[in-house]
């Protein structure tokens, strides 16, 4: 058995899990394993595979996980030589056979960038731009964190009790949110960013988090919308004794790739402020 980390851009992709008729993430990895000969034209996955988690659409990774009964000579460097640009293997651990990339995870965490100008930015009174209080962010982000039920922040129905650690800073004009816990509940990350947000700009006082997490359903224009999928990335999973060994040759290749894409979006950037500034 061997475990692969791998970093993709989700944007493209209409979320990690294999689905029909959509392109997903695994259903590149699969393809990838196919032309390798590693798993067999049809349905069907390797032997004993399992992934850390399933991303929704537009969610990236740095360090999803997947494992499965690989050969020998399947190193992250011959992964890659069969994917997209966008989705990058960078380093492997071999794992006893039993381990599991889904239930043996004991700690995932996931980043949040959260475009929200301070009020004394320069940006912030553009048209579109979130103006935010750091100091109410920060109690907000206090008022979540910790062991609560959190049933009213995802449409799971069990399992929604849980322990969530949120480390947060401001770069610039972003709030960046690294969440940690054993597990995360379907959208609890992008509705607890939403709900410490909506307190932050001043749209929704302190006391609706109290309201949130009480044991009553919230329900019509008082639940919490999840925020939107593309700023957030699974930056980390952890197992016990597992060490992963980065491929120095695929890890050269990654970046090389996620380079080429921060430059384009880099240039995005420009062009819609040059374009702006001219209206």
């Amino acid at each position: 058995m061997r475990a692969y980390r791998v970093a993709y851009d989700g944007r493209p992709y209409h979320g990690f899990q294999r689905q029909p008729d959509v392109d997903t993430v695994e259903a590149r990895l699969r393809s990838a394993l196919v032309r390798l000969g590693v798993c067999e034209r049809g349905n069907g996955l390797p032997e004993q595979y399992a992934a850390a988690g399933r991303t929704d659409a537009g969610v990236s990774a740095r360090a999803q996980t997947v494992a499965f009964d690989a050969p020998e000579w399947l190193s992250p460097a011959a992964f890659n030589g069969e994917l997209p640009d966008d989705i990058r293997v960078w380093a492997s651990a071999d794992v006893p056979a039993e381990f599991h990339a889904t239930h043996d995870a004991t700690r995932r965490t996931y980043t949040y960038y959260l475009h929200a100008p301070a009020g004394d930015d320069g940006r912030a009174d553009r048209p579109g731009h979130r103006t935010v209080d750091d100091e109410r962010w920060a109690e907000a982000v206090d008022a979540l964190a910790g062991s609560h039920d959190f049933h009213n922040l995802t449409s799971d129905e069990t399992g929604t009790e849980r322990t969530v650690d949120i480390d947060w800073a401001r770069e610039g004009q972003f709030l960046v949110a690294r969440l940690t816990a054993g597990g995360f509940c379907r959208q609890l990350v992008r509705r607890l960013v939403s709900l410490a947000a909506t307190v932050a700009d001043g749209s929704a006082p302190l006391s609706k988090i109290d309201r949130v997490l009480s044991p009553e359903p919230v329900r019509g224009p008082d639940g919490v919308p999840p925020a939107p999928p593309e700023p957030l990335v699974l930056t980390d999973v952890r197992y016990p004794d597992v060490t992963f060994t980065r491929d120095v040759d695929a890890v050269a290749d990654a970046r090389t790739a996620f380079c080429r894409r921060e430059a384009t979006a880099r240039t995005a950037v420009q062009v819609s402020g040059h374009i702006t500034d001219g209206l």
